[in-house]
């Protein structure tokens, strides 16, 4: 399209600096260098390929309510992993329904992620039935299954919710243990407790206890569940 003198609409770029690119030249190093947008657009795809919702990046450890002793342990145990992250330790909330597992591990995940460490987001129960439907489609499948395998940080929200089968636990054993001997990281949240992941698959529950290394929080009793405790008020 042209304007009235004949010349072509200038393009309007996101960064006129240094056209997106993401790199500009420095004269005084007579060399291309990083452009200083290219850490917003890395914060922003992160994000984008994270998989969590903009009301899920509301989540932080700020407004997580810690009430009782088990709760501020559980919100100085997620500080303490995000001051010492390394790109290798993972961590784990389990138990009681309601006790806000999900949130700490969001908020741990937001955290990582404003420090541009990519996130994944599975939750569980809807990532392994679209795993399981498309068990016949091999491409599909190695693909999809390669990106909780390979991701940087993988949060496993919720995992075995709801009726586990043998095809479940193969699927989670497949990824929890090429991230075990890779020494990947992850953030796991479960209503399991870990004895009780053990009884699933010992396989699977002794290398998430292994990898989280003391870093595990368990919510044991109803007194945890804040959606009851709010019915109750």
């Amino acid at each position: 399209m042209k304007n009235l003198t004949g010349s072509s609409k200038s393009r309007e770029y996101d960064c006129p600096k240094c056209k997106d690119r993401e790199m500009i030249y420095n004269p005084k190093l007579d060399a291309m260098v990083f452009c200083e947008c290219r850490e917003r657009k890395e914060y922003e795809r992160i994000l984008k390929n994270s998989g969590i919702s903009e009301a899920f990046r509301q989540k932080t450890l700020k407004n997580y309510k810690a009430t009782n002793e088990v709760t501020v342990k559980s919100k100085g145990m997620a500080l303490d992993y995000i001051k010492e992250f390394d790109g290798k330790i993972s961590i784990g909330f389990l138990g009681q329904v309601g006790a806000g597992k999900t949130h700490l591990s969001i908020a741990i995940a937001n955290a990582l992620m404003s420090r541009d460490v990519g996130v994944l987001y599975m939750q569980y129960r809807e990532s392994i039935t679209a795993l399981k439907q498309n068990m016949i489609d091999e491409y599909y499948y190695q693909r999809e299954i390669s990106k909780y395998k390979n991701a940087t940080v993988l949060l496993i929200d919720d995992l075995f919710k709801g009726k586990i089968t043998e095809t479940d636990i193969n699927i989670m054993f497949e990824i929890i243990n090429y991230r075990y001997l890779k020494g990947a990281p992850m953030i796991v949240s479960s209503e399991y407790t870990s004895d009780k992941l053990l009884k699933i698959d010992e396989a699977i529950g002794s290398r998430i206890i292994e990898q989280c290394d003391g870093r595990m929080i368990e919510f044991v009793g109803k007194s945890f569940n804040h959606r009851l405790n709010k019915r109750a008020i």
